[in-house]
């Protein structure tokens, strides 16, 4: 068979650990031909191409990133893009498609599996929010990224007597924020799940201080919210899928709570520091199962569906589970980060 493979939407660390693992079982196993479209769903639109083989793959285990590019193109947003997607890939004589991606990737891949066109999903997001697996990789890596930087900001904060705002990412579902609180004994996790009520946060952190900790770290996921709703995102504008561009609570809730207290506070965004570099090895081998689950579920004419991590084992999954709705933190998970508050 002829396969594409695509990586679409954000990059994380593992994307490829599972390009290599569908090349190498593809043409070592089956004898396939690989196509790598570049730029997510904008290689098959453009028809933007680059050789894929077993040779080109060796190395880019540990590599962070994509070697095939990445971007929110959304083909559905684009004047004929679909047709000129379907043409192209009927010019390259693709039989079928591996899409890397995250809700956005595998909404596209839904749509067009229900337009005839072979396409097998493998999930992928740090946020670790994509319904129907219980994890995906790259969600690994970033926990680690976070409570290091959260070890790290302890220091400091203990250093200058200060309260540390950590920001990390998050959109709809605070499961870094979460683990990393949990990880780093932060004073304060707050998640998109709950609307946080600032006047408690303030009140927890003036109570750590009358106990004599007079340093707090403050772990939010950027679509965390308040109750009052007064803290909002700096930017309204929005990507190809309809996205709020988000950022700025970190900033705007260090300085509600420097007023509130009087406590000096800084902030630290650590954005793409958590997408970026070498995957843990957790994440390299789910990657690597995933990617030889891909290639398979191929080969059986599994397409509409993606492989997923289910009680520890790989399976499939129609993709229309996996983008109906989002994964969010379970409450006793919240719970826990919050018997640590104050």
């Amino acid at each position: 068979m002829r396969v594409g493979v695509l990586t679409g939407g954000g990059d994380c660390p593992g994307l490829n650990a599972v390009i290599r693992a569908v090349v190498r079982k593809g043409e070592q196993h089956y004898g396939d031909d690989f196509v790598g479209f570049r730029d997510g769903w904008r290689g098959p639109i453009e028809g933007h191409t680059m050789p894929l083989d077993v040779e080109r793959c060796r190395g880019i285990l540990p590599r962070g990133g994509t070697i095939l590019g990445s971007s929110r193109t959304n083909p559905y947003k684009l004047d004929g893009g679909v047709d000129r997607l379907k043409a192209n890939l009927a010019d390259l004589g693709v039989d079928a498609l591996v899409a890397i991606g995250g809700e956005d990737t595998l909404g596209v891949a839904h749509k067009l599996s229900a337009e005839d066109v072979a396409v097998v999903g493998v999930p992928k997001t740090i946020d670790n929010d994509l319904n129907a697996t219980e994890v995906t990789f790259g969600f690994d890596t970033a926990v680690q990224v976070a409570t290091d930087a959260i070890d790290r900001l302890h220091t400091t904060a203990e250093s200058h007597d200060r309260v540390l705002v950590c920001e990390v990412m998050g959109r709809h579902a605070g499961w870094i924020a979460t683990y990393a609180g949990i990880a780093g004994g932060a004073a304060e996790v707050l998640v998109p799940e709950r609307h946080f009520d600032i006047d408690k946060v303030c009140e927890d952190l003036k109570r750590r201080h009358e106990k004599g900790r007079f340093a707090s770290i403050v772990v939010v996921a950027e679509g965390a919210t308040p109750k009052e709703g007064t803290m909002v995102v700096n930017s309204s504008e929005l990507d190809a899928f309809g996205h709020v561009r988000l950022g700025g609570i970190g900033q705007l809730l260090a300085e509600e709570i420097e007023q509130r207290t009087g406590f000096e506070t800084r902030v630290t965004v650590l954005g793409h520091i958590q997408r970026g570099g070498t995957p843990t090895a957790f994440d390299r081998v789910l990657a690597t199962r995933f990617g030889v689950a891909a290639i398979d579920a191929v080969h059986d004419g599994a397409y509409g569906h993606m492989v997923a991590l289910q009680a520890g084992a790989v399976v499939r999954v129609p993709l229309a589970e996996a983008v109906t709705e989002l994964k969010t933190v379970d409450p006793g998970l919240v719970e826990v980060a919050e018997l640590f508050h104050g």
